[in-house]
């Protein structure tokens, strides 16, 4: 067997693994789908708002996100892609505590810091789509990593002049997009008893 047909065995196992999770576990898919939905939404009503006081509600809304992931792939340990989900849980959670301690320290390096988030965020899912090619959904994922990066480009392109409303509105989209993965993904999958 060359390495290459050991690759796709790999690979088809990887994926037979995740679609038994996907399988098992969809109703906890569309309901954090719905969740990231909701936020989502509710971070595209407060853009032209931002101020302290919405760093500091964007910082608990991404906070929230954060634990949502983790919490997943901490009960699910052993599905595929468990250190993905895991870091862009921890990378949304250390985002969101520093959006609510250091919400004074500008809202120009906060728009700095969710550009990192959303290019590091949008490489993990990039990754983490691959991996799941060609899954159901697999392209929902690859999509949302696409406008994480997109979404960084901008954010630099446009700086300073429209980072006080560009940070909201690109974070709802976001959230939406990555609700709208995790919910077809969902629906997808849903067992019917």
């Amino acid at each position: 067997m060359n390495t290459k047909e050991h690759i796709d065995i790999e690979i088809r196992l990887i994926q037979e693994r995740m679609q038994h999770y996907f399988h098992r576990h969809w109703k906890l898919f569309l309901a954090e789908g719905i969740i990231f939905i909701l936020l989502g939404f509710c971070a595209i009503v407060v853009p032209r708002f931002f101020s302290v006081a919405v760093v500091i509600f964007l910082g608990w809304l991404i906070l929230f996100g954060g634990i949502v992931h983790i919490s997943r792939a901490l009960l699910f340990s052993g599905m595929p892609g468990f250190g993905l989900w895991l870091f862009i849980g921890i990378l949304q959670a250390v985002l969101g505590y520093l959006f609510i301690v250091r919400p004074a320290s500008g809202i120009l390096t906060l728009t700095m810091l969710i550009t990192l988030y959303f290019a590091l965020e949008g490489i993990a899912k990039i990754s983490l789509a691959f991996r799941m090619r060609p899954l159901p959904s697999w392209r929902m994922i690859l999509f949302n990593g696409i406008t994480g990066l997109a979404f960084a480009l901008i954010v630099v392109i446009a700086w300073p002049e429209t980072s006080q409303w560009l940070l909201g509105l690109f974070l709802g989209i976001n959230m939406l997009f990555l609700g709208a993965a995790l919910a077809k993904i969902g629906l997808h999958h849903k067992v019917s008893y």
